[in-house]
């Protein structure tokens, strides 16, 4: 019996041994896995810091003075207010500049091309993707603007218009269609000769006034735009308004060579005139001033 006590004895020792042993290893290995880890953390912040690095060197600022050639307005030079794009060029400028010019001219006022022959409003858009961008460059731009704007309505008692929100149209029908049917607008086509609503725009040349007629200085704006079927007398009439004539002064229109008549319409002036008559699209009329006989 004792023989047989001391025996288990010995094999209980051995396998707690075996336990501690078996303990301590797995220990060791503890510790060489959370060294490893910790190793592993050390390079990956090390990375985290190193890619830190890189977006704060691609997110350096940019200097205002680098980007001006492309947000300013060469008409006024000022940055872009209502960036407003020639379709025909791809040229912008600010959209009051642009409709400015454009009651002198039909030409872009930077590469001189031709826009449009009659109408060259009808070729400009707003572009409004370039604006926000001006606006995000350039700071405190968009807050001046909107106080500019909202004081000179508010000093002329007018009401302040509200921004104009885009609608998707989401494949339904065009609203100006719709509301074309709704209100059974007269389709005219364009290439009617006798349609009321297509214009013409004339250049009224200052050729000279009589002796006795007074000093009478020529038209502030030259080109303007009619209907075609206004008149010569229609012509005379807008010419005595803005000079402010006496009743004494006679007005004769010239085309070419030709004295025109009272009753000849603009469209059939056009239509046979010569090409010496008509310089980019519009027809060029002269007026001179004479003593009436009457």
């Amino acid at each position: 019996m004792v023989a047989y006590a001391e025996g288990e004895a010995r094999r209980a020792m051995s396998r707690s041994d075996e336990e501690e042993m078996d303990f301590g290893g797995f220990s060791r290995f503890d510790s060489r896995s959370s060294s490893a880890g910790n190793s592993e953390l050390e390079s990956w912040q090390e990375e985290d810091e190193s890619s830190e690095g890189e977006v704060a060197q691609d997110e350096q600022s940019i200097c205002l003075a680098d980007v001006n050639p492309y947000i300013l307005c060469p008409v006024c030079g000022g940055y872009f207010i209502d960036a407003t794009t020639i379709t025909e060029c791809l040229h912008t400028f600010c959209k009051s500049c642009i409709v400015k010019h454009f009651d002198y001219s039909n030409r872009c006022p930077k590469c001189n091309i031709i826009v449009h022959q009659t109408q060259p409003l009808y070729n400009i858009r707003l572009d409004r993707k370039l604006q926000d961008i001006v606006y995000k460059l350039v700071p405190n731009l968009e807050s001046s603007e909107k106080k500019r704007l909202h004081d000179f309505y508010r000093e002329r008692g007018l009401e302040v218009p509200r921004p104009v929100v885009q609608v998707p149209n989401n494949g339904k029908v065009n609203r100006i269609r719709s509301l074309d049917k709704k209100l059974a607008l007269p389709m005219v086509p364009l290439d009617c000769p006798s349609s009321p609503h297509l214009e013409i725009s004339l250049v009224l040349e200052f050729i000279g006034a009589d002796l006795g007629v007074g000093d009478y200085k020529p038209l502030q704006k030259k080109y303007i735009r009619v209907s075609e079927e206004a008149t010569i007398r229609h012509v005379e009439k807008f010419i005595r308004k803005k000079l402010e004539l006496d009743p004494i002064c006679q007005v004769d229109i010239i085309c070419g060579n030709k004295i025109l008549e009272h009753h000849q319409t603009l469209r059939h002036i056009r239509s046979s005139v010569t090409h010496s008559s008509i310089r980019d699209g519009l027809l060029i009329l002269h007026y001179g001033l004479v003593r009436s006989h009457k």
